[in-house]
């Protein structure tokens, strides 16, 4: 009786712990409903424009510092607030390179947490993990490769061409290393920030037509991808292998 009265506590305390995460949610939600609401063009670059598109991913930065302290700002929260920087960066076209650079410093510090002794107390990743792993990078490759003659013809071009290969590859070990972690969130959410930044990086070199709603797909893409990386870096101070109850569940 009282092994079932401790596994009933437990439920429900998960439950409310995930009631309490939801609720702390809202202001991301509502910033990404005024986000879209608003829908600011491209054509209209402002410091209004980049604040509310900047704002989902700050408030998500700060709900992973309240929740992990200071230290995240070496970790997940810190790669958030750079990933808000290179939001506000992209703004404007000419600082294009600078929200790169701010992108490529936040996914370096995932990768520095998905190597923390947080994420690394999990049995070992089997062969499956590795094989998938080695796609993701032969991905990378084909994709550099794909984009090298449309990066030629950029006016930036000296800057651009191995700045995209550096941020590809930087991209590309965050996944693989989210991967290892066997954490169903921040696996998920890696690869969805590798498909966002994919649809953009086809339209922004011209390498295929502007798409209908490829502002959308991006968009959407990236936010939900932030999103699971934020919540799955709360989720990891709880331990276990999330990835076998994922499986039975």
């Amino acid at each position: 009786m009282d092994i079932l009265e401790t596994a009933a506590y437990d439920r429900r305390q998960r439950r409310n712990t995930y009631c309490v995460l939801f609720l702390s949610l809202s202001p991301f939600f509502l910033a990404i409903a005024v986000y879209f609401y608003l829908w600011i063009p491209d054509s209209s670059p402002s410091v209004l424009a980049a604040a509310i598109k900047a704002a989902p991913v700050i408030s998500l930065a700060l709900l992973v510092l309240s929740y992990k302290g200071g230290r995240s700002l070496l970790g997940v929260a810190g790669g958030l607030i750079f990933s808000a920087g290179g939001d506000c960066c992209l703004i404007w076209p000419e600082l294009f390179l600078h929200g790169m650079a701010s992108f490529a410093l936040a996914h370096l510090l995932y990768s520095f947490t998905f190597l923390s002794t947080r994420y690394s107390s999990l049995s070992p990743s089997s062969s499956l993990s590795y094989f998938f792993c080695l796609l993701l990078w032969l991905l990378g490759g084909g994709v550099y490769a794909y984009l090298f003659p449309f990066l030629q013809k950029t006016p930036d071009a000296a800057a651009l061409t191995p700045g995209v290969g550096v941020y590809v590859a930087l991209i590309v070990l965050m996944a693989t290393l989210a991967v290892l972690t066997r954490r169903p969130l921040i696996m998920l959410g890696s690869l969805i920030f590798m498909t966002s930044d994919l649809t953009l990086a086809l339209q922004t070199f011209k390498v295929t037509e502007p798409l209908e709603h490829g502002r959308h797909i991006v968009m959407t893409t990236y936010y939900l991808a932030q999103l699971l990386i934020a919540v799955g870096d709360i989720k990891a101070a709880e331990g276990g292998d999330e990835f076998a109850k994922w499986k039975k569940s």
